[in-house]
């Protein structure tokens, strides 16, 4: 059966992956983020390839009201929303006394509190039906901290704290709640740090990759945005349907140490 899905911050990275991934399923899509109007209508035409329907919405994550307006436009496009996908993120790398207030606000808005908006507002059809899924795109640092990330380790915490909340509240309304915890993914967002964390640590850009990111994964690897995509794709499945309030990491043994 088709279904209809909501990925947030789904222009790049981890999100698109995991809108293709449900696009290839047959699913209706929408896609979230900002980006070059001409490349995002490329990215909705190629997720309309087996027979789903894929629509754009340009919501500022920070902003309730345009949140709002993206949950409607989906509900009003495609009926309501089955599989609600959390993956909106921004990163900013600072020593916590120099960490700028209005970078704080805003991580916390669109790492966290835009989580909150769409889940409040996915939930009451998800309850009538008896039937949802809820992933929330978490971190490591969902579960472990690293210095000069103050706001983006809090604003991650806070979402495994809201995806056990909400978890328990819906447990007997048939809508599981679950959170992905990825490790270092070579993301646009990921990408984007390196310089930032290089002046921080005062080290070299390559020795961020080496010394700093995948010390800390025991593979030596960066995740694939395909390997989180997977993962989603199996929370989203019938045979899922007695996981919820946890977390699946992939992260290469990060938190295993």
């Amino acid at each position: 059966m088709k279904r209809t899905v909501v990925v947030t911050g789904s222009t790049s990275g981890i999100g698109l992956a995991i809108a293709r991934a449900f696009a290839a399923q047959g699913d209706n899509i929408v896609i979230n983020g900002f980006g070059d109007a001409s490349e995002i209508e490329a990215i909705r035409q190629s997720l309309e390839v087996t027979g789903s329907r894929a629509i754009y919405h340009g919501a500022d994550m920070s902003k309730p009201e345009e949140i709002e307006d993206l949950m409607a436009t989906a509900a009003r496009e495609f009926g309501m929303v089955d599989v609600l996908v959390n993956n909106a993120g921004i990163q900013h790398v600072s020593a916590v006394e120099d960490f700028p207030t209005e970078k704080w606000d805003q991580i916390l808005a669109i790492n966290l509190s835009s989580s909150f908006h769409t889940i409040r507002l996915a939930v009451p059809a998800m309850k009538e039906k008896k039937a949802g899924r809820i992933i929330n795109v978490a971190s490591a640092h969902g579960l472990i901290a690293s210095p000069f990330k103050s706001a983006y380790v809090a604003a991650k915490h806070g979402i495994m704290g809201l995806t056990k909340s909400v978890a328990l509240e819906l447990a007997e309304c048939g809508v599981t709640v679950n959170a992905i915890c990825p490790g270092y993914v070579l993301t646009p967002l990921v990408e984007k740090q390196i310089p930032d964390t290089a002046r921080a640590r005062g080290i070299s850009e390559a020795q961020v990759k080496s010394d700093v990111m995948l010390k800390f994964q025991p593979t030596k690897e960066f995740v694939a945005v395909e390997d989180v995509a997977a993962v989603a794709i199996f929370l989203a499945s019938d045979a899922a349907r007695q996981i919820t309030g946890t977390h699946i990491s992939i992260d290469g043994g990060w938190t295993a140490q």
